[in-house]
């Protein structure tokens, strides 16, 4: 690989300007008011493939936002890695806790990215992975160096709960054909510690109503008489845990996989500072289910939250009512062996079954997937572990992550594949929130290893072994 890593070298600023023209682009999946932006930005996808030496490159519609495609066959007995990323982004919002504007790209130093990070929504999920693989691809085509064929299926819906992928791969099960699938939509422990993501928590994401009058009514005149929709929903959400942030969901924890001591122990060697933690966060305390650590109740424990909660009048100055309707969107983390739908079931009835008589209640199933762990005795995990043990110069761990990625689940149910889960990004680095960036280290790093991935993956030797 060295013509390929000496490539990327010589590029690495024409990689940063690119970069930052992808990020101005503000490809919010969730708006329909930046519906144009999405396909701008597939478009642009599409491009960057063309000029990395994708063929076959196309722009597939659905019915919701489109899914870009690329391929490079060199025969058709080499391994084949499908490459799958997003190109759609949370949206900005609060815009005024940014401190530069979100669709315009800056480098600032931090103390996590003392040689300054990207700052801008989407830098690091998952438009700067993306366009890793996209870069490291380039630099091995133009060098005469790619070991095998490669494809890409990049969507604009991961955002929004990946709604159109799963019928676009079911349709399309043949060109997507492949031996694993390489996702690097996820994070390392730190840029001294490597490590490669071997667990998916699942997801339940929902949005709640509750109703009472037939309209806002005068708080004075109703208040203490009609039940206040607000009211209701706060207690009844307060409801939904213990006094030992036990999820009360009668089933809820029927299925979940029971982790051995060895195994939390383990865990639990990872290195983690809570003090660091809890200074990050600004926050003077950490709260969570009794009986497990911060890293279990965040990678191998169910979780619910709220994510958002209306209803009444929150504009500027006073507005003396009683609302007619509060609503919430509640979203739930799995882990392996719970069952998404299964869940939603429960949720939508234990959630009627507590409503007071004096209140409607309606639960909207909004999207949801399930969870996943990866093995570690595949030759793309294994693979993935060698690459990354020669560009860091250290062995990466294995890591329980606590978000989602539903997709993983459905590649294996209908491509009938692994994945490996080999992303760049910290945890710190604000995806979903104000302020997102994605540390240079991080992003050169991405491209320089993932040559060496599709070397080992296509090693003889490493074949041999499995």
């Amino acid at each position: 690989m060295e013509k390929t890593q000496n490539y990327i070298q010589s590029n690495r600023q024409r990689y940063l300007d690119e970069l930052f023209e992808l990020l101005r682009i503000p490809s919010v999946s969730a708006d329909p008011a930046y519906k144009n932006d999405v396909r701008r930005m597939a478009e642009a996808i599409a491009d960057s493939l063309r000029k990395a030496g994708a063929d076959g490159v196309s722009i597939h519609d659905t019915p919701g936002h489109p899914i870009v495609y690329g391929q490079k066959i060199l025969h058709p007995k080499l391994p084949t890695v499908l490459v799958y990323g997003h190109y759609d982004v949370q949206p900005p919002d609060p815009k005024d806790l940014w401190h530069s504007p979100p669709f315009e790209p800056t480098i600032r130093k931090t103390a996590v990215h003392p040689d300054g990070a990207v700052f801008a929504r989407g830098a690091c999920d998952d438009k700067g992975q993306v366009l890793m693989q996209v870069k490291a691809f380039e630099a091995m085509v133009a060098s005469g160096e790619l070991p095998c064929n490669v494809k890409f299926m990049i969507e604009g819906e991961e955002e929004v709960g990946s709604t159109n992928l799963g019928q676009f791969c079911r349709e399309h099960k043949d060109l997507l054909a492949c031996d694993m699938v390489m996702v690097s939509d996820t994070s390392i422990i730190a840029n001294d510690v490597p490590s490669i993501t071997v667990g998916l928590r699942g997801l339940c994401y929902l949005e709640v109503e509750v109703t009472g009058p037939n309209r806002d009514l005068h708080s004075g005149v109703y208040g203490g008489a009609v039940a206040n929709p607000i009211n209701v929903l706060a207690a009844l959400i307060a409801s939904l845990h213990d006094e030992n942030m036990h999820i009360t969901i009668p089933g809820f924890y029927d299925e979940v996989e029971v982790v051995g001591l060895e195994e939390r122990k383990k865990m639990n060697q990872a290195p983690f500072d809570e003090k660091e933690y809890m200074t990050d966060l600004k926050v003077n305390g950490l709260l969570g289910e009794k009986g497990y650590t911060t890293l279990e109740r965040t990678s191998i424990r169910p979780t619910l939250d709220v994510n958002g909660i209306w209803g009444g009048y929150t504009g500027e100055g006073a507005k003396t009512v009683l609302p007619s309707k509060a609503s919430a969107k509640i979203s739930m983390r799995l882990v392996p062996h719970q069952d998404s739908k299964k869940i939603t079931r429960l949720f939508a009835d234990h959630f009627a079954k507590i409503a007071p008589p004096y209140v409607k209640v309606e639960v909207r199933d909004l999207h949801g997937g399930q969870p996943v762990v990866t093995p570690t005795n595949t030759p793309e995990y294994q693979a993935a572990h060698l690459a990354m043990s020669k560009t860091f110069g250290k062995e990466p761990l294995p890591q329980r992550s606590g978000g989602s990625i539903p997709i993983v689940a459905l590649f294996e149910d209908v491509l009938g594949v692994k994945s490996v889960l080999m992303g760049f990004g910290l945890d710190s680095d604000n995806i979903h929130s104000p302020d997102e960036h994605f540390g240079l280290f991080n992003f050169y790093k991405g491209i320089e290893t993932i040559p060496y991935f599709y070397s080992e993956r296509s090693s003889a030797e490493l074949i041999g072994r499995f």
